[in-house]
């Protein structure tokens, strides 16, 4: 099975990579893919360009295998869509696709483009954490529930499962706004990413 990651990583920081690592483990991935979002459909544009959110995403995995970029997004024209991204991951992998999703992105899941035929190509696995608040689920989402993981394996897609991680407290909003404001956001995101924020003077009012 593959992990699917997206955001717009601007900047990517540490809440990212934990999150990533940790789901990998959990649901015994081979890899997890970073799919950073060119232009998000549902959300005020990025600080950042798509290339400076790219290679920011590229200092901070490194060498780590167990995170794989994947820059298809930022390759296609107009707005980023999941179904899209996740269509043409299945084109190419016979292998089962999770996508993960945050509390927050869940609850908005419905307006999203093709949003009931994400679930034809992959599982939606919603990132959760002790005070998550989570909308009702429909009927249509009843009836794609799984309580046991293992199940995700025997079925190649259409399943829903809520999965509880260590999420770090870390918000990217809040390192904009550092960063801003001549805050160090040290030992929050990578040096790496840090020194490159620095050097490009990404996030100055």
């Amino acid at each position: 099975m593959i992990g699917i990651f997206g955001g717009t990583f601007d900047p990517v920081h540490y809440g990212h990579l934990r999150a990533a690592l940790e789901l990998k483990a959990l649901f015994e991935l081979d890899h997890v893919r970073l799919i950073p979002c060119a232009k998000p459909s549902h959300r005020s544009q990025t600080a950042a360009s798509a290339r400076q959110r790219l290679e920011m995403l590229r200092l901070a995995v490194g060498n780590q295998q167990d995170l794989v970029i994947d820059a298809q997004e930022l390759e296609r024209e107009g707005y980023s869509y999941t179904f899209d991204t996740l269509t043409a991951l299945r084109q190419n992998t016979a292998q089962t696709l999770l996508l993960f999703l945050g509390s927050d992105a869940f609850n908005q899941l419905t307006t999203w483009y093709r949003w009931q035929e994400i679930f034809d190509v992959a599982h939606v696995v919603v990132i959760t954490r002790p005070d998550t608040v989570l909308n009702s689920l429909g009927h249509f989402f009843k009836k794609r529930l799984i309580d046991d993981k293992t199940l995700l394996k025997k079925y190649n897609a259409g399943g829903l499962f809520f999965q509880e991680i260590t999420q770090l407290a870390i918000s990217a909003t809040a390192i904009r706004g550092m960063m801003a404001t001549g805050y160090s956001p040290r030992f929050l995101l990578p040096d790496a990413v840090i020194d490159y924020i620095t050097q490009h003077q990404l996030y100055k009012n």
